[in-house]
This record gives structure tokens, C-alpha cells and sequence, in this order.
């Protein structure tokens, strides 16, 4: 069967960031800056650098600074056009322009099936892609643009997939159960959540970004609540396993950026403020003179 082309994608947006408390307790834990950008901004760069442009956000109540940060900002443009701060106001008519956004409110258990199964009356009868709103990967090509690759050539369902270097690690991710096909592309055979290190099936991650068909819909729906009572992804995923053959695109010139806990999410912002033009060499001084 021809593939149909991948043309929205969800960000699952409404979760509560307990583990960033009490900075979450009034700003999302996808606003988090990363130097001078919010996490949620660099997920969007990368699907709209896949060539998606209709993204679908799940959001909450405590989410409208989400939406103010993808909005037309009049007053700020205004004040920056009198100031002749053209640099400042490009970048934030830019931001604005990326995409055609689309919020949808999560209603529903917890878990983080919930927010894929309220985009269903946006995405209708079609494949998507999701990806998380708290973590990111830069990859050339773009980790979604080399998904859509694969999904475009075999049809089938794709997971990102990301090899953990540190055998330690693997107890923190979904790790996959694999067979080739070839390269990069590997069919799913199982996935286990956080194994024994020592009982890993391997040390491919499968996680962080996905293209799903709409037949994950009614898995999902027809789910039952799992661990704290509620409905998770790679649960439904298992179910989807039964029925097609589901690939993991193990994503070529990767790094990947964990800003979910307070540890990783400081070193995704030294990294990348280390890359910065107007940062780097001051910054990088400044680590080299602490007394560690």
C-alpha cells in the first residue's frame, strides 16, 4: 500500500513538571529556556524543518505562556520596530510564522497516551507524528526528516531511536528488541521498559518521537489504566506490535538532549550556550577558572 504523506504533527504539552517544581508551578516545564530559547521552540524547529507545518499542541490550563510564545506579540513588535531592534523583531515575527498552530485542551486521565488520543478529531484518518515537548535531538538531517524517510519507504509505524552509550543508562528508557532490515531501519520485536541493565535486549532506546497511523486511536481508547492509573504510549504501541510490523529509525549524527530532569537539563544548557556565538568564549573562560 502507497505511504500517505506525514502532514501534522502532536506535542503532548500538558503534563505538570513535578520534577522542576517550584520553578513549574507557574511556567510549563517546555518553557524552560535553553539559553535564550524555550525547549518547546526547538521541537517545533525540527518538525518544521521535517516539512510539517500544521502542529498540534495538547495543553492545560496552566499552558497559556505556550501559546503567548507562538503568537503574533503586537505591543513588543511595535515597541521593537520604534527602538529599531530589527534583529530582535524578525526572530520573534519568525517564531509566530514557523507554523500553523492548533491547541487542543487535554481532557482525560494522566498519562501520556491521553494527549495523542485528544488530537484525534484533528488528525482524522490519517498518519502523524508525535513528539515529546520537553526533549529534543539535533541530528543532520533533522531525527523527524529521517523518520519520514523510513516511513515513506516501508509504510509502516517509526520510532526514533537513539543508542545509550552508558550501559548503566539503560534502565531509564524503553529499550528495544531488534532485527535488522537494513542500516539503520530495524522491525520492533518487543519493547521493554526499563530493564536490568545486565537484561537488556540491547542498547537502542526507542522513544522521543514517533509516526503513528490513526489506527492507534482505538488501542488507545479501549486501553487499560497502567501504572498510577494511567494510560501510556508504549503500551498501546505493544498492542500495535500484535497487529503490523512497527520499524525504529536509529537516528544518524545524533545528539540527544534530555531537559526532562534538572541534572540533564543543565548540561543541555551549558552544551548548547557553549555553541553559541555570543556566549562561547566567555562562558567557556568562566568554566575553565572555577576551582572544580
Amino acid at each position: 500500500m502507497k505511504s500517505s504523506k506525514i502532514k501534522k504533527a502532536v506535542i503532548p504539552a500538558a503534563g505538570f513538571g513535578t520534577r522542576f517544581l517550584p520553578q513549574t508551578k507557574a511556567m510549563p516545564k517546555e518553557m524552560l529556556p535553553i539559553v535564550d530559547k524555550p525547549v518547546i521552540q526547538y521541537v517545533v524547529e525540527e518538525i518544521v524543518a521535517s516539512g510539517i507545518t500544521d502542529i498540534i499542541m495538547i495543553t492545560g490550563w496552566h499552558k497559556r505562556s505556550i501559546e503567548d510564545h507562538f503568537d503574533y506579540p503586537f505591543e513588543l513588535e511595535k515597541r521593537l520596530e520604534e527602538a529599531g531592534k530589527e534583529k530582535e523583531l524578525a526572530e520573534v515575527r519568525r517564531i509566530a510564522d514557523m507554523a500553523n498552530f492548533i491547541y487542543v485542551r487535554q481532557k482525560g486521565p494522566y498519562g501520556n497516551a491521553t494527549p495523542v488520543l485528544c488530537a484525534r478529531n484533528v488528525i482524522g484518518n490519517e498518519p502523524f507524528a508525535v513528539l515529546w515537548g520537553d526533549e529534543f535531538i539535533h541530528a543532520t538531517p533533522p531525527r523527524l526528516k529521517q523518520m519520514i524517510d523510513v516511513y515513506e519507504e516501508y509504510g509502516k509505524p517509526v520510532i526514533s531511536g537513539v543508542r545509550i552509550q552508558d550501559k548503566k543508562d539503560l534502565s531509564r528508557y524503553g529499550i528495544a528488541d531488534i532485527k535488522l532490515i537494513k542500516d539503520n531501519v530495524f522491525k520492533i520485536l518487543d519493547i521493554v521498559e526499563k530493564p536490568d541493565p545486565k537484561n537488556a535486549p540491547s542498547n537502542l532506546a526507542a522513544h522521543g518521537a514517533y509516526i503513528l497511523p490513526p489506527e492507534i486511536f482505538p488501542i488507545i481508547e479501549n486501553l487499560k489504566p497502567g501504572r498510577g492509573g494511567e494510560l501510556w504510549l508504549p503500551e498501546a504501541i505493544d498492542q500495535l506490535i500484535q497487529i503490523e510490523e512497527v520499524l525504529v529509525c536509529e537516528i544518524k549524527n545524533a545528539t540527544y538532549y534530555d531537559t526532562g530532569n534538572k541534572f540533564e537539563y543543565l548540561k543541555t544548557v551549558i552544551e548548547l550556550a557553549l555553541q553559541h556565538p555570543d556566549l562561547n568564549g566567555d562562558l567557556r573562560s568562566y568554566l575553565k577558572s572555577l576551582k572544580i
